[in-house]
């Protein structure tokens, strides 16, 4: 059986470190695994419950709920915006939760990465999307993380998937992912 990890990316800047993270996760995918990065999060509008109305959902929350309900394990690469979680990252977090423990998140194994410039890797960020996806109920996977700090510096002439510190944390990461599963 194979895994699917579907991997949502809380930077929308064509070369963010995060998205070359995501990128190098899918190089990276343990044989059985397999990652799609979602393309899209720019396009889903904010969430609101007046638009949230069954047969009237906006076509790209739609296509977003599909995507994570389809996914065995939700991999959220972050950035820390001002000490928190991307706007963009906690509105997908909004509109899969909804309906309320019935969402494409509830219930759903749930890991949380990223990076970042200053020196501890973006774990705010990481620990308030964690915050978020727990209440929102996904099954939040506490122990399977990774902050890699000083993106700027560090990536910016190298590409994550080029880096042997990062390629290993993230392999390390994603063989646990592709184990979790069959145990939840």
């Amino acid at each position: 059986m194979s895994v699917r990890i579907l991997a949502l990316v809380g930077s929308l800047r064509a070369g963010s470190h995060n998205r070359q993270l995501a990128e190098a996760a899918v190089k990276l995918a343990p044989e059985g695994t397999a990652i799609e990065i979602y393309e899209g999060l720019a396009d889903v509008p904010f969430y609101n419950q007046d638009l949230d109305v069954e047969g009237a959902v906006p076509a790209a929350a739609a296509r977003l709920r599909e995507a994570a309900g389809a996914a065995d394990v939700l991999l959220f690469f972050t950035p820390e915006y001002n000490g928190t979680i991307p706007a963009v990252l906690k509105n997908a977090i909004d509109w899969i939760s909804r309906p309320h423990g019935v969402g494409a998140i509830a219930g759903k194994p749930v890991a949380v990465a990223g990076t970042a410039a200053g020196q501890y890797g973006g774990v705010w960020a990481q620990d308030e999307t964690r915050k978020a996806v727990g209440i929102a109920g996904g099954k939040v996977l506490e122990d399977v993380k990774l902050a890699i700090p000083g993106s700027h510096a560090r990536f910016t002439d190298t590409h994550p998937s080029d880096d042997a510190e990062a390629v290993a944390a993230l392999t390390e990461l994603l063989q646990r992912l592709a184990s979790v599963p069959a145990a939840v």
